[in-house]
């Protein structure tokens, strides 16, 4: 069991950075500090936490801040800072902001709790845990991405959904980008081992294969001025949990990629382990030429949105 010291520092109190620290703490993980530029607003979400524990039944300290030498010693730092997905900020714009938001946060805060391992939410998602990587000037094994969990975990639901079966039956996996060109593997997703495609017809699995891909997408249509928050901070909670409690879960990540599918130099999503040092293990999997294909083209989009963000960073530096 972890000593009562251990901490989490959420970087970023909006709807994903402050449902995630309700997750840790009501599942009595770590305490939690929650950091945000609103000066009052995570002191006022904290405390607002802080006074459902009479309901809750846990005592896990939840600090609100502006400050970020209130976030030192921190075990795991959780960025989650920056603009969220909404109708008419385009792509060039999001990456412009975030990247500018992500590298300083990633810098300030691991200043303070230069052991943490560090797990970036904010969007676009692999671009920003590569650029969170160099600026905070880590062991690849101690950054990384949520994105592959909460895209295998929207195609679990509507696998659920499709078959009418519980959800704790459905085993799903996504790898790629957090993003349009991501890759769901129909193969190595199961219903109690039991490959999808023996359940359902190749045309039902191509539908959910594109609801999958455009399930944030789909959030943002639906809620206008949102964007999703509930499953993404229920995914990095599990992240957390595995690295806090050394779980070892075999779960996909964004993780720094050196030859593994193909790829160089790039943070992209694929299965690995999660354990008290990070990332502990990338798992391979076999893909078939038409799976490969997809994953590389995928991830050439991404190191070419990482050198423009690197512009974009430079030209305003």
């Amino acid at each position: 069991m972890n000593s009562p010291s251990t901490r989490v520092s959420i970087i970023g109190a909006g709807k994903v950075g402050s449902t995630l620290a309700q997750r840790i703490a009501e599942k009595n993980l770590a305490d939690v500090v929650l950091l945000d530029i609103v000066e009052g607003w995570p002191q006022g979400v904290a405390l607002d936490l802080m006074e459902a524990r009479g309901v809750e039944r846990h005592d896990r300290q939840i600090v609100g801040t502006n400050d970020y030498t209130d976030t030192a010693n921190s075990n795991i730092i959780v960025i989650a800072a920056g603009v969220p997905r909404k109708p008419g900020i385009n792509r060039e714009d999001l990456i412009k902001i975030n990247a500018r938001i992500v590298t300083q946060a990633s810098k300030q805060a691991i200043e303070h709790s230069p052991e943490a391992i560090l797990i970036v939410i904010t969007n676009p998602l692999d671009i920003m845990t590569y650029l969170a990587w160099e600026a905070a000037d880590l062991p690849k094994h101690r950054v990384m991405g949520m994105g592959g969990v909460l895209d295998s975990a929207r195609f679990q639901t509507f696998i659920a959904m499709e078959l009418g079966i519980s959800i704790a039956d459905i085993n799903a996996t996504v790898i790629g980008s957090h993003g349009d060109l991501m890759v769901p593997l129909p193969r190595y997703s199961t219903v109690k081992g039991i490959p999808i495609d023996r359940l359902m017809d190749a045309g039902a699995i191509d539908r959910l294969l594109q609801r999958t891909r455009h399930g944030g997408a789909e959030i943002v249509e639906l809620m206008k001025i949102s964007s999703a928050y509930f499953a993404p901070a229920s995914s990095a909670c599990l992240m957390v949990e595995s690295i806090l409690f050394n779980q070892s879960r075999l779960l996909p990540c964004c993780v720094y990629l050196h030859g593994e599918y193909g790829v160089q130099d790039i943070f992209l999503g694929v299965p690995c382990r999660l354990g008290s040092r990070g990332v502990e293990q990338v798992v391979e999997l076999e893909l078939s030429d038409t799976e490969r294909a997809a994953f590389i083209e995928s991830g050439k989009l991404v190191a070419e949105n990482i050198e423009e963000a690197r512009a974009m960073l430079k030209t305003a530096s």
